[in-house]
């Protein structure tokens, strides 16, 4: 039997029981926190590592369906929104330095948002699109997020993010770069995120991710790490932090642990150094009066689950109705089933990608266009929503503009107002 029909026939044990109550399960559940992997499928995954070389890229590589996390990583993405309250309490901090390390908690404390066991987000496929809303965050503020896969190779998903009330904006993009490292396998982080406060003068801050590591492929307990550094900025004020992702070392050190500074660029003075456990206790240290204290206790997370419209209300392309099938596998944890209709999913792109080149045109996102000479001071993102908002409108402005671009909230579908062919870029205005 070849490596294919392995794959095609990869059905992890489970009793018919779990089978039904896994069905039952929807997106957001804890479901993804089980570590799926038994004896046939640790046999199948070494059969593809013995496949590969170190330092080869994974993109070509069909992984088995049993570290799939039941969701795109444009939905995934969302996670980085899921404590809303840090990021509004920032927002409505007068002091720039106390505003910075605000800024810094938030980010810090949406990196334990994942899966506990190794679980992999789904690949877009390109055009891919997915939005959602919330409309119950502190203050009664609302907020919404539109992405889509930009590119195929390199994968590239585009997003963009808006709370009209609380003048907040992002924009970013996540590139992830595969690579066999040989008992491990990493995905390098590439991308930057631009956040943009408008009540504070349009103020921008700008930050990288970690590197996501994979232990203990062909030998050891499977656990994913995040390593290397992040990089938080914001020019306006000349602060900005330096936060390394330390990952264990083969005799000494520890898990999850992470070390670094809060600094004033301007004077090269070291402010604050952070420590502690980006998925348990976070602390900030004033270097200046020797004060330590808690900046962030996971544990005590409060997380706030985006809404997306009804099933029916969904284009094909949109995340949740695209990979609807293969999700429900997933959940029964039906891997067969699963592998089918991710391979249905993937031979669709092909195809679509092969009748691209026979008609001789290209592919240009439907909602992000590229970034040019005139987007001052984002120009790593490559793409950007290619409608423009002014943050000093009125939230109700800025809402309805929004819902010019695509539908994110229920009640609205896609028709022929949002059906912009592939190979068409839509007017930037």
């Amino acid at each position: 039997m070849g490596l294919t029909d392995k794959l095609d026939k990869l059905k992890l044990k489970s009793s018919s029981e779990n089978g039904e109550n896994d069905a039952k399960n929807t997106y957001g559940d804890n479901s993804d926190d089980i570590d799926e992997v038994d004896s046939e499928g640790q046999n199948i995954l070494l059969s593809i590592i013995a496949q590969l070389r170190p330092g080869m890229d994974l993109s070509k590589i069909t992984l088995p369906t049993f570290i799939l996390e039941k969701k795109s990583m444009l939905e995934r993405i969302t996670n980085f929104f899921q404590i809303p309250y840090l990021l509004i309490e920032a927002n409505n901090t007068k002091d720039p330095l106390d505003r910075f390390v605000k800024m810094l908690k938030w980010y810090l404390a949406s990196w334990h948002i994942a899966p506990k066991a190794v679980k992999k987000p789904l690949n877009p496929v390109l055009g891919e699109v997915f939005s959602c809303y919330w409309d119950d965050l502190p203050g009664n503020s609302t907020a919404y997020y539109l992405a889509e896969q930009t590119s195929h190779h390199p994968p590239k998903s585009s997003y963009f993010y808006i709370s009209p009330e609380e003048k907040i904006r992002v924009d970013g993009v996540v590139i992830p770069k595969s690579r066999f490292l040989g008992n491990s396998s990493a995905a390098i982080m590439e991308g930057w995120g631009y956040v943009t406060l408008g009540r504070w003068d349009s103020e921008v801050y700008v930050m990288n991710q970690p590197n996501v590591y994979c232990r203990g492929i062909l030998f050891g307990k499977m656990k994913m790490e995040l390593g290397d550094h992040m990089y938080v900025k914001c020019e306006k004020t000349g602060i900005e932090a330096d936060i390394e992702f330390k990952t264990k070392g083969f005799i000494s050190g520890t898990y999850d642990a992470i070390e670094g500074v809060i600094k004033n660029s301007k004077t090269s003075e070291n402010l604050y150094q952070i420590t502690g456990k980006w998925n348990e206790v976070m602390y900030i240290k004033d270097i200046k009066t020797g004060k330590k204290e808690v900046l962030y206790d996971t544990t005590k997370s409060k997380k706030n689950k985006p809404k997306v419209r009804p099933l029916e209300e969904q284009w094909d392309f949109e995340s949740r109705k695209l990979w609807k099938p293969t999700v429900d596998g997933l959940a029964q944890r039906n891997h067969e089933l699963a592998t089918n209709e991710k391979s249905k999913v993937e031979n669709d792109q092909r195809e679509k990608a092969k009748k691209r080149l026979e008609d001789g045109v290209e592919f240009h996102p439907k909602f992000f266009r590229e970034v040019n000479e005139n987007d001052v001071g984002v120009r790593d993102l490559e793409y950007i929503l290619y409608k423009q908002f002014d943050l000093s409108d009125k939230p109700e402005h800025l809402r309805e503009r929004l819902f010019t671009v695509a539908p994110i909230v229920p009640g609205q579908k896609f028709d022929e107002k949002f059906h912009y062919p592939a190979f068409k870029k839509p007017a930037d205005n």
